[in-house]
């Protein structure tokens, strides 16, 4: 966790600054050579977050593709984030972070039975996010169209057993990641709404996601 990358970019000169309630879906377009930041404003705010290619959405973020290229389970600056089909979807260029979990998948009604307890299994959940966004966009997209994605400031070690845990975060307030989009792609988001879990001290708390535009960052 120490490749650590300030960015040279200025929030004055944003196209785009919005601020993400805790716990809500997000559906948005970042074009070919736009910058995206994603703050944690708080500290430990898990960002579950899902890549695909605006032209086709057939093509997403592949978690084997991106680790297996990186040769690495984390996420941080430097990595680029590939698609299914082995092209570069974005790049992360910038990470005050450190450290970010690809493996732990997004929280369902299944998972959150199975990790905390039956009555949770209705409890507001990532996918359940995911599937409301993508009704909301009427585009076509659904449960077919949702793969293993990205949680943002989550702090997921492999175990040498090779099991994962959920520890405590390492973000902490104001830490961010910055992301150049390598083609036109469609960001779908869940601003975790996890009650259960410590790692965010039992509180979603919001974020602010902010693009430039290409000529604005140059």
């Amino acid at each position: 966790m120490n490749n650590l990358v300030e960015s040279q970019l200025d929030v004055a000169r944003a196209s785009y600054d919005h601020l993400q309630p805790a716990g809500e879906p997000w559906l948005h377009t970042i074009k070919q050579g736009q910058f995206f930041r994603i703050i944690d404003l708080e500290g430990n705010q898990a960002v579950d977050t899902i890549f695909y290619n605006l032209q086709d959405t057939a093509e997403r973020y592949s978690l084997t593709d991106t680790v297996q290229r990186q040769g690495s389970l984390y996420l941080e600056a430097g990595t680029v984030l590939y698609s299914n089909y082995g092209r570069p979807l974005l790049t992360i260029v910038a990470d005050t972070c450190g450290r970010h979990d690809t493996l732990g998948g997004a929280c369902a009604a299944e998972s959150n039975t199975v990790r905390y307890a039956h009555q949770k299994k209705f409890m507001h959940s990532c996918r359940d996010n995911y599937l409301l966004a993508l009704a909301h966009a009427n585009n076509g997209m659904g449960k077919r169209d949702l793969v293993p994605n990205i949680n943002f400031f989550m702090n997921v070690p492999v175990t040498p057993e090779g099991g994962l845990t959920f520890e405590d975060g390492v973000s902490a307030p104001g830490k961010y990641v910055e992301m150049r989009a390598e083609m036109d792609v469609l960001a779908l988001v869940s601003n975790c709404p996890q009650l259960n879990n410590p790692c965010n001290a039992y509180n979603p708390t919001p974020v602010r996601f902010v693009i430039w535009d290409k000529m604005a960052a140059s």
